[in-house]
């Protein structure tokens, strides 16, 4: 970019502490996303030959890339020079690493670094597309370096075409959804015919191959080969604009450069994202936590905006914590600019409000693990909430207090008093049409004392007609929601659902109602708290509020979970490495890479999230024995894809067997028995 790089920092959230050695990505590792760095390497496809490829491609598939024909919201991730705590595929250990989860704000994110071809790790694609955000690679050259590798690109007309058949490969194989393209260099005129065929043919091709997909050029060389910026769009770089899906302007514009963008462009002025560096280096309105100052501006002009380097706020230590000044800052993005996104769209729908991140992981109300993590493809649909303290009552996501599903839940504590009946908070603003039959809603809560959590659903019928209507909590009466049921349509009492899978100690209730509505289309969901009264008259003070949110399903009633059995599963072990163990002369070391495929067909059912247990039997014990799985069962990781490597895995001394147990999970939070799971077992060598 035109600009300095955000600060490169330290590696966090590595799985060792050792110095790497030097990468090898013909080894068997950890596996790791990295970018291309030599123009050789793209030509030759050697990243095909990469033993972490396959590890690296996204799992979640974008169910719409059409862009809307109204302003939209780029953001350029340029976290800390790129590949921090991201590119270990399957999670790292750093509870604090860096995340985004506004999602719902953004149409199309760009995973940039300083690389010549900057592949987005899979995380951030699995995460993107499930909120339905586009994610584009960076294709860069810049310094002596850059000239040299664009002299050899652009050498001749058929050379452009192949590089740029390459970078297609590359988004379609790893499942991205375009790039943008950053030629920061000065190039000699001659080359700019071949400049123009490489972003022609280039988007040609990710056109034909991913329909809807996006190229966007890079204010920075002009078309006369020249290296300047010209901080709108104009005669000197219109022709790239032309031939490709857009423009990521310079970020040193003046106020009167996104109208005069606009009228450039004509009918494509929504394909002008007009550069906002949040470091504030020479950016309209100084960036920072006056972001929004341009982001008015580019409203107003009708004009989108791409917002470079929004880690600024976990870069600089932004106070209080990283949590409240994220949720702040693009608290701000969202009153300049409104929602871009919403869902739920479709059934099945769940959400954990996981952020990818935590302290411990739970399913079904039982914590499986008390390791710190991060992993970005765990995150569930982020909740549209506006985090902070109200008047009354206080909602955050809380990392460290146990969660129904994931690393953490949405906390709801303070007072209600008597002027406030109740209190009421935005989880969801959704599309959701409905058709002639019931949907069934599902929530865990878990509460202190009189506060409880109920759940209000706003519906649009055909002729308009605005419904909201309150699923309130299993033990509820009507005489203790008189006080607010007249804002509502109808209130419906929740009956509370049996989970055998949980532990009741734990004091997770899992509440349940269906609901009719045919033909309307649900709006808007939002959580509602409120106490019951005590039976009498006399004065009461208020009382403290607390009751915690862990997950949302809305599924059609009676659906349940069909997974394929162990047998339809081909299961192998691949790459084992054993080793002496650091604890003993009997102990040892087992490095393994574990992958499955279904029997059926060329590839496996819609599953996208599988858990994978250890399990240690002894020398004593049966192999074929499942009944120790109440005990020793071990959980290891999340697999996003139909493979597992495990590192160095310490095995004590007596155990004969081990058992990996891959258990499939669907969309909507439910994962197969682990006693009906697929597995490898391998012997242990005396």
């Amino acid at each position: 970019m035109a600009l300095p790089a955000s600060s490169t920092g330290t590696e966090q959230g590595a799985p060792h502490s050792a110095p790497d050695p030097p990468f090898n990505p013909l080894v068997p590792a950890p596996p790791v996303s990295y970018p291309i760095t030599t123009l050789e390497d793209l030509g030759s496809r050697t990243y095909f030959n990469s033993y972490h490829y396959p590890f690296n491609v996204s799992s979640v598939p974008l169910s719409s890339r059409r862009l809307p024909d109204r302003g939209r919201i780029l953001v350029c991730h340029d976290m800390q020079g790129g590949y921090r705590d991201d590119k270990w595929v399957q999670g790292g250990n750093n509870p604090d690493a860096f995340s985004i989860w506004h999602w719902y704000l953004i149409d199309i994110f760009v995973y940039f670094s300083h690389n010549l071809v900057t592949l987005p790790p899979p995380c951030w694609t699995n995460t993107a597309h499930r909120h339905g955000v586009q994610v584009l690679g960076t294709f860069i050259t810049e310094g002596d370096k850059g000239t040299v590798i664009c002299n050899k690109l652009l050498a001749t007309k058929e050379s452009a075409q192949l590089y740029a058949k390459r970078l297609t490969e590359l988004a379609v194989s790893l499942g991205f959804d375009g790039w943008l393209l950053n030629m920061e260099v000065q190039l000699d005129k001659q080359l700019i015919p071949n400049l123009l065929e490489f972003v022609r043919h280039l988007t040609e091709k990710m056109h034909s191959s991913v329909p809807g997909s996006s190229v966007i050029w890079y204010d920075s060389v002009t078309i006369d080969g020249d290296l300047i910026y010209q901080n709108q769009l104009n005669q000197y770089n219109k022709p790239f604009f032309d031939i490709c899906d857009g423009i990521f302007a310079n970020y040193s514009w003046e106020e009167d450069y996104p109208k005069l963008s606009a009228a450039v462009a004509g009918k494509r002025n929504y394909d002008v994202y007009m550069g906002i560096d949040v470091f504030g280096r020479g950016t309209y309105g100084g960036g920072q936590w006056k972001t929004n100052v341009a982001l008015d501006v580019l409203k107003k002009d009708r004009v989108s905006a791409a917002i470079f380097a929004p880690g600024w706020v976990y870069e600089t230590n932004q106070p209080p914590d990283f949590e409240t000044a994220q949720n702040r800052w693009w608290g701000l993005v969202e009153d300049s600019w409104g929602m871009v996104q919403t869902y739920p769209k479709a059934l099945p729908f769940y959400s954990n409000f996981d952020q990818g991140r935590g302290h411990h992981y739970s399913i079904n109300g039982n914590q499986i693990s008390s390791d710190p993590w991060n992993n970005i493809s765990r995150q569930g649909f982020q909740p549209f909430v506006k985090f902070g303290p109200s008047s009354t009552i206080q909602v955050l996501f809380d990392f460290n207090g146990e969660s129904y599903s994931g690393g953490g839940n949405i906390t709801f504590k303070g007072i209600l008093s008597d002027n406030s009946a109740y209190f009421t908070t935005r989880l969801f603003r959704g599309e959701l049409p409905l058709g002639s039959s019931p949907i069934q809603f599902t929530y865990s809560v878990k509460s202190g004392g009189s506060s409880k959590i109920g759940l209000s659903l706003e519906f649009s019928s055909p002729e308009n007609q605005q419904n909201k209507i309150l699923l309130a909590s299993q033990d509820a009466t009507y005489e203790s929601l008189s006080q607010f049921a007249g804002n509502f349509t109808k209130v419906l009492i929740s009956h509370e659902v049996s989970n055998p899978k949980s532990i009741p100690e734990l004091g997770w209730v899992l509440q349940e109602n269906s609901i009719s509505m045919k033909g309307s289309t649900l709006t808007e969901i939002h959580a509602v708290c409120y106490q019951e009264k005590p039976d009498t008259e006399l004065p009461q003070s208020p009382s403290e509020f607390y009751a915690v949110l862990g997950h949302i399903l809305i599924k059609a009633p009676g659906r349940t979970p069909d997974f394929p059995p162990a047998s339809s599963w081909i299961v192998e072990g691949q790459y084992i490495k054993w080793g002496q163990g650091s604890q003993g002369s009997s102990s040892k070391s087992l490095s393994i890479k574990i992958s499955w495929k279904f029997k059926r067909g060329n590839g496996s059912p819609l599953y996208n999230k599988y858990n994978i247990y250890l399990v240690e039997l002894a020398r004593s014990e049966s192999n074929d024995s499942m009944q120790r799985l109440g005990k020793a069962v071990q959980f290891i990781g999340t697999a996003h894809v139909g493979a597992f490597y495990i590192s160095k895995l310490a095995v004590p001394g007596g155990i004969s067997t081990i058992r990996f147990i891959i258990q499939v999970c669907n969309d909507y939070g439910a994962c197969q028995e682990l006693d009906k799971s697929p597995f490898f077992q391998l012997n242990v060598p005396v």
